[in-house]
């Protein structure tokens, strides 16, 4: 587990892969809450304190690019990985263009989840050195 990712928000109306997705990330040591949508999403977001969010796109209520469009608005500096089973072009330009870190397609192996991750923790990293130079980590 990372220092600089510990809570992560898993937004999916998918029961099994919110549960999945939750278990294999406890078991990995990390705080996990999840939501079956995006109204959901945003009562966590308001109630806890989040590094990551994964969402998936097409849910009810609030969809994924609705709730990706709140927090990037509310929660700029929070990273968020968007998966989804039937996502185009469009939507992952669309995507994209709203902030989301990564773009995965479901079913999403975990190794690839782990490997973006990885990446924001890197970026966390090296962002936080070059803030804070000659500051011991």
């Amino acid at each position: 587990m990372s220092d600089i990712i510990k809570n992560i928000l898993i937004v999916d109306d998918e029961e099994n892969t919110r549960i999945g997705l939750s278990e294999l990330l406890t078991a990995e040591g990390y705080s996990v809450c999840a939501a079956g949508d995006g109204i959901e999403a945003l009562d966590c977001l308001q109630h806890g304190q989040y590094q990551l969010v994964i969402t998936d796109i097409n849910m009810p209520r609030m969809n994924g690019m609705a709730f990706l469009d709140e927090i990037t608005r509310d929660y700029p500096d929070l990273d968020v990985i968007m998966m989804t089973a039937f996502g185009g072009v469009d939507s992952y330009v669309k995507a994209m263009n709203l902030g989301v870190y990564e773009y995965l397609h479901k079913p999403v192996k975990l190794e690839n989840l782990r490997s973006v991750m990885r990446k924001i923790t890197l970026e966390k990293e090296h962002a936080s050195e070059f803030h804070n130079p000659g500051r011991p980590q």
